[in-house]
């Protein structure tokens, strides 16, 4: 039974010279919404979902504490909802550029048809500040892709990141580990994603629960002794300081939409499933039950003992004071 609280460089792949890091911020069970603010605008990639406010969030028990972790979903009660169904979206209050992110995840949302779930940062005056895709799929995928969209200029082995000349597609390249997305990821009791964000590098990594290094664990963490990195972007072709600053941390989940719904009727499960992506999200709520994210802690780490460059923070917009209910 789930309980919860509502509202209230190595050259090969782009490791640049190890220092030491220091803990900057850190989100987890007893602060995350006093540092995440609430997306309640329409979604941007056109999904068939409804982003609602703390205020809403609380009164729906769509986001709150979980078995001492961070609890984010959807509704999964309501047939038909108008204008989409209601799900988070939310936003670090703080900006970062160039740190060490480290989110522990213990659950995300599950395999299912219409839905796009994302773990990601972004700069704002898209796509010109950068975005970084690290958790992401849609449907019925079984890997998450890494994948970075910028403005013009900036291309790496994976491709033109301002692709198809307006950042929408960008340039990545998609895990070939079932454990990193959805039904794979919650059967190993989830695990760790890292951003290495440097000034000539952004390596991603991933460690499932069963083998998160000791580093990581006694919040010390040290990228040079992790291995070659899950995805890697690196190289002359992009000046990383000036295509990427001033990101927020994001989570969220949306359906349908512009990956999602396009590739709805192209997956051979979906598509026998209704005629459309929003017909079937709309009239299946029970279907996404189990789309949410449980989010042990996010962790900023700067290199040395200042913080990370540019470390701005947005100005404070209304949040609800975590308050103790049980379900």
């Amino acid at each position: 039974m789930m309980f919860f609280s509502r509202l209230g460089g190595l050259v090969a792949f782009g490791i640049a010279a190890q220092a030491a890091y220091t803990i900057q911020d850190s989100y987890d069970q007893t602060n995350f919404f006093e540092g995440f603010d609430f997306f309640n605008y329409q979604d941007p990639t056109n999904g068939f979902v409804q982003y609602q406010s703390a205020v809403e969030a609380n009164s729906q028990s769509l986001a709150g504490y979980a078995n001492n972790a961070v609890y984010l979903g959807v509704d999964y009660k309501t047939a038909n909802p108008t204008g989409g169904r209601a799900s988070v979206r939310v936003s670090s209050k703080k900006t970062y550029t160039q740190n060490l992110i480290i989110a522990d995840i213990a659950h995300q949302p599950a395999a299912a048809c219409g839905t796009w779930p994302a773990f990601w940062t972004v700069g704002q005056n898209w796509p010109n500040n950068g975005e970084i895709d690290i958790i992401e799929g849609v449907n019925l995928a079984t890997n998450t892709t890494y994948t970075l969209h910028t403005g013009p200029g900036c291309t790496f082995t994976q491709g033109n990141c301002n692709a198809p000349g307006t950042g929408s597609l960008g340039c990545g390249v998609a895990s070939e580990n079932t454990q990193t997305l959805a039904d794979g990821f919650n059967e190993v009791g989830g695990g760790v994603y890292a951003l290495e964000w440097t000034s000539s590098a952004i390596n991603i990594f991933f460690f499932s629960r069963a083998n998160i290094p000791s580093d990581i664990a006694a919040g010390n963490p040290d990228p040079s002794t992790w291995g070659t990195p899950s995805g890697s972007f690196s190289g002359s072709g992009c000046d990383v300081s000036s295509h990427f600053k001033d990101h927020q941390i994001v989570f969220d989940t949306t359906f349908c939409g512009d990956w999602a719904g396009k590739a709805f009727s192209s997956d051979p499960v979906c598509g026998a499933k209704a005629a459309t992506c929003q017909e079937y999200v709309a009239s299946n709520p029970e279907a996404f039950q189990d789309s949410y994210w449980l989010i042990n802690s996010v962790k900023v780490y700067a290199e040395g003992s200042g913080a990370g460059s540019n470390t701005t923070r947005y100005g404070e917009k209304y949040m609800a004071i975590p308050k103790p209910f049980s379900a």
